[in-house]
């Protein structure tokens, strides 16, 4: 098998793991399932009709029900990516006399990981019951744009509180309802939202620790084999100074396994890291992600919408208490005798 084969493969790989990550927003809307949507219309002339029925039925129970497939994905990636760390990657850097501390720290950020993960796969995000609805009702005002007092949940029966949303895959209303993540088999709402903001934070960086620890191997295998320094004759018999496409290339098929789990750890650094920044920013705002994609109907402030008794009024987020407040509501949220107190 040639080099480029294994990268189309490799490719072939990483967009298919791009589209998992993804499937963690849990909007209906989103991007992904907008292009499947369109792709199925698309084959639905040329596959037959019980073969489309199965697909939907399959697909329905993986996105729109609660489903352990993720969660295994979600252990199996990892055990791949430690197994490849601890039996190679580790040994060579062992070998060449890297820090223990430095080579033991993506352990240490997987037990904290795993900890979180528990933690937030477990624990009640916020589930709205009518023994806790009287209280719950009462901690967040109803801001009349995005939340509007005397909606009822035709499922749960029962008048919806601001800042909450009835899951469809757990079929529940959740407190400060964020997003429902696949990844936990969970829901994230307000009771397991600071379990989750650490389970992101510690795969981020035990990603990105993993990447540059493998980085750093190759690229002093690099420098210890002088290879920069050296030449090849190509397919037209003349000799050529090494390249960086070359030593690429070179690296691929001597080290197949640990360039590509390396690829794939950049990947999953670069994707998580940017949605980490952008739950950050959220939590620093006093926003759900919920609360983000419904306001961008309204231009976030800049945009006036009709209101009943046809009154123009400007969407604002009036549950920002200011950076620092912001980021503790999420590690404590707020109770009924906390807002009676203000």
């Amino acid at each position: 098998m040639d080099f480029l084969t294994l990268l189309v493969i490799y490719l072939c790989f990483v967009l298919a793991a791009v589209a998992l990550l993804c499937a963690c927003s849990g909007r209906k809307e989103s991007f992904l399932a907008r292009s499947v949507n369109g792709a199925s219309q698309v084959l639905s002339f040329v596959i037959p009709t019980q073969l489309q029925s199965a697909t939907r039925r399959v697909l329905h129970r993986l996105f729109h029900t609660r489903s352990c497939l993720f969660v295994v994905l979600h252990v199996a990636l990892q055990a791949a990516v430690f197994g490849e760390y601890t039996w190679e990657v580790f040994v060579y850097c062992w070998e060449l006399q890297f820090h223990l501390l430095l080579l033991l720290l993506p352990y240490l950020l997987l037990a904290g990981n795993m900890g979180c993960f528990i933690l937030c796969s477990r624990a009640n995000p916020g589930i709205i019951t009518k023994s806790n609805h009287a209280s719950l009702v009462k901690i967040y005002a109803y801001d009349g744009v995005l939340f509007q007092k005397g909606i009822v949940c035709p499922t749960c029966n029962m008048e919806k509180p601001a800042r909450s949303k009835h899951c469809s895959f757990c079929s529940m209303c959740v407190h400060r309802f964020d997003h429902h993540c696949v990844w936990v088999n969970n829901c994230i709402g307000a009771f397991n939202a600071k379990y989750f903001f650490l389970y992101l934070f510690t795969l981020t960086a035990m990603a990105a620790t993993i990447a540059i620890i493998t980085a750093a191997f190759l690229i002093q295998v690099v420098l210890l084999s002088n290879m920069m320094r050296g030449s090849y004759i190509d397919d037209q018999g003349q000799e050529r100074a090494v390249e960086i496409l070359f030593l690429i290339q070179h690296l691929f098929l001597t080290f197949p396994r640990i360039v590509f789990m390396l690829g794939f750890v950049i990947l999953l650094t670069l994707v998580l890291g940017a949605y980490c920044c952008f739950n950050l920013f959220l939590a620093l705002t006093n926003q759900t992600s919920n609360e983000w994609y419904k306001s961008r109907r309204y231009g976030w402030s800049h945009h006036l919408t009709l209101q009943p008794h046809d009154r123009r009024v400007a969407y604002k987020n009036t549950y920002s208490k200011g950076v620092w407040m912001n980021l503790k509501e999420i590690f404590k949220p707020p109770t009924v005798l906390e807002r009676k107190k203000k």
